[in-house]
Protein backbone atom coordinates (compact mmCIF):
# COMPACT_ATOMS: atom_id res chain seq x y z
CA UNK A 1 0.00 0.00 0.00
CA UNK A 2 2.52 2.48 0.93
CA UNK A 3 4.14 1.62 -2.43
CA UNK A 4 1.09 2.50 -4.09
CA UNK A 5 0.81 5.67 -2.26
CA UNK A 6 4.54 6.81 -3.13
CA UNK A 7 3.86 6.59 -7.09
CA UNK A 8 0.42 7.81 -7.03
CA UNK A 9 2.19 11.15 -5.11
CA UNK A 10 4.78 10.98 -8.30
CA UNK A 11 2.04 11.43 -10.59
CA UNK A 12 -0.42 13.63 -8.71
CA UNK A 13 2.52 16.51 -9.02
CA UNK A 14 3.51 15.57 -12.72
CA UNK A 15 0.00 15.56 -13.41
CA UNK A 16 -1.43 18.63 -11.43
CA UNK A 17 1.57 20.60 -11.97
CA UNK A 18 0.88 19.58 -16.13
CA UNK A 19 -2.84 20.35 -15.88
CA UNK A 20 -2.52 23.83 -14.08
CA UNK A 21 0.23 24.76 -16.98
CA UNK A 22 -2.66 23.82 -19.52
CA UNK A 23 -5.20 25.73 -18.00
CA UNK A 24 -3.36 28.59 -17.02
CA UNK A 25 -1.35 28.94 -20.70
CA UNK A 26 -5.36 28.82 -22.06
CA UNK A 27 -6.55 31.09 -20.29
CA UNK A 28 -3.97 33.84 -21.74
CA UNK A 29 -3.85 32.22 -25.28
CA UNK A 30 -7.27 33.20 -25.26
CA UNK A 31 -6.69 36.52 -24.51
CA UNK A 32 -3.69 36.51 -26.79
CA UNK A 33 -6.34 35.00 -29.64
CA UNK A 34 -8.79 38.37 -28.94
CA UNK A 35 -5.72 40.54 -28.47
CA UNK A 36 -4.71 39.60 -31.90
CA UNK A 37 -7.67 41.04 -33.57
CA UNK A 38 -7.30 44.61 -31.57
CA UNK A 39 -3.43 45.09 -32.12
CA UNK A 40 -1.98 42.47 -33.83
CA UNK A 41 1.56 44.23 -33.96
CA UNK A 42 1.95 43.04 -30.17
CA UNK A 43 1.67 39.51 -30.78
CA UNK A 44 5.36 39.48 -29.36
CA UNK A 45 4.15 40.81 -26.17
CA UNK A 46 0.90 38.37 -26.46
CA UNK A 47 3.07 35.23 -26.86
CA UNK A 48 5.66 35.75 -24.01
CA UNK A 49 2.79 35.88 -21.79
CA UNK A 50 0.89 33.18 -22.47
CA UNK A 51 3.80 30.75 -22.13
CA UNK A 52 4.40 31.80 -18.63
CA UNK A 53 2.22 29.56 -17.12
CA UNK A 54 3.88 26.50 -19.05
CA UNK A 55 7.16 27.07 -15.95
CA UNK A 56 4.72 25.08 -13.21
CA UNK A 57 4.43 21.93 -15.73
CA UNK A 58 8.03 22.37 -15.96
CA UNK A 59 8.84 22.08 -12.49
CA UNK A 60 6.59 19.24 -11.70
CA UNK A 61 8.28 16.99 -14.30
CA UNK A 62 11.79 18.26 -12.60
CA UNK A 63 10.39 17.20 -9.04
CA UNK A 64 9.09 14.11 -11.17
CA UNK A 65 12.67 13.44 -12.99
CA UNK A 66 14.34 14.21 -9.73
CA UNK A 67 12.34 11.94 -7.84
CA UNK A 68 12.22 8.66 -10.54
CA UNK A 69 15.92 9.09 -11.30
CA UNK A 70 18.38 10.74 -9.40
CA UNK A 71 17.28 10.44 -5.43
CA UNK A 72 15.58 6.61 -6.33
CA UNK A 73 13.09 6.60 -3.89
CA UNK A 74 12.05 3.51 -1.59
CA UNK A 75 9.03 4.17 -2.81
CA UNK A 76 7.73 0.77 -0.04
CA UNK A 77 9.30 2.93 2.92
CA UNK A 78 8.69 6.51 2.25
CA UNK A 79 4.72 6.28 0.52
CA UNK A 80 2.98 8.21 2.84
CA UNK A 81 5.53 11.15 2.62
CA UNK A 82 5.86 10.86 -0.92
CA UNK A 83 2.55 11.07 -1.16
CA UNK A 84 2.03 14.23 0.41
CA UNK A 85 4.81 15.85 -1.10
CA UNK A 86 3.61 14.96 -4.36
CA UNK A 87 -0.12 16.36 -3.62
CA UNK A 88 1.70 19.51 -2.31
CA UNK A 89 3.27 20.53 -5.23
CA UNK A 90 1.17 19.35 -7.41
CA UNK A 91 -1.89 21.67 -5.99
CA UNK A 92 0.60 24.70 -5.26
CA UNK A 93 1.67 24.60 -9.05
CA UNK A 94 -1.93 23.93 -9.97
CA UNK A 95 -3.26 27.08 -8.56
CA UNK A 96 -0.02 28.98 -8.93
CA UNK A 97 -0.36 28.52 -13.02
CA UNK A 98 -3.88 29.44 -13.17
CA UNK A 99 -3.86 32.44 -11.61
CA UNK A 100 -0.30 33.40 -13.66
CA UNK A 101 -2.74 32.68 -16.89
CA UNK A 102 -5.21 35.17 -15.03
CA UNK A 103 -2.91 37.50 -14.26
CA UNK A 104 -1.18 37.14 -17.81
CA UNK A 105 -4.32 37.41 -19.82
CA UNK A 106 -5.04 40.87 -18.03
CA UNK A 107 -1.60 42.10 -19.01
CA UNK A 108 -2.47 41.22 -22.60
CA UNK A 109 -5.90 42.66 -23.01
CA UNK A 110 -4.31 46.17 -21.42
CA UNK A 111 -0.84 45.52 -23.73
CA UNK A 112 -3.87 45.40 -26.65
CA UNK A 113 -5.47 48.44 -25.26
CA UNK A 114 -2.45 50.55 -25.91
CA UNK A 115 -1.27 50.64 -22.69
CA UNK A 116 2.44 50.24 -21.20
CA UNK A 117 2.01 47.59 -19.34
CA UNK A 118 4.21 44.63 -20.40
CA UNK A 119 7.03 45.43 -17.33
CA UNK A 120 4.60 45.22 -14.70
CA UNK A 121 2.96 42.15 -15.71
CA UNK A 122 5.88 40.15 -15.64
CA UNK A 123 6.31 41.56 -11.91
CA UNK A 124 2.71 40.71 -11.25
CA UNK A 125 2.83 36.87 -12.77
CA UNK A 126 6.22 36.48 -11.22
CA UNK A 127 4.24 36.42 -7.95
CA UNK A 128 2.56 32.98 -8.04
CA UNK A 129 5.24 31.83 -10.22
CA UNK A 130 7.65 32.18 -6.70
CA UNK A 131 4.78 30.18 -5.16
CA UNK A 132 5.80 27.18 -7.60
CA UNK A 133 9.39 27.65 -7.37
CA UNK A 134 8.91 27.41 -3.44
CA UNK A 135 7.12 24.18 -3.92
CA UNK A 136 9.91 22.73 -6.13
CA UNK A 137 12.34 23.69 -3.80
CA UNK A 138 10.69 22.22 -0.76
CA UNK A 139 9.99 18.86 -2.34
CA UNK A 140 13.67 18.61 -3.57
CA UNK A 141 15.08 19.67 0.38
CA UNK A 142 12.49 17.53 1.64
CA UNK A 143 13.83 14.68 -0.92
CA UNK A 144 17.50 15.61 0.64
CA UNK A 145 16.46 14.78 4.11
CA UNK A 146 14.65 11.01 3.16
Amino acid sequence: MNEILGYLGLGLMLGLSGIGSAYGTTIAGNAAEGALKKAPEKSTSYMILSALPATQGIYGFVGFFMWLLVFKFDFAANGPLLFAMGLGMGIVCLFSAIRQGQVCANGIIGISQGHDVQTNTFIYAALPEFYAILGLAGVLMLALAI
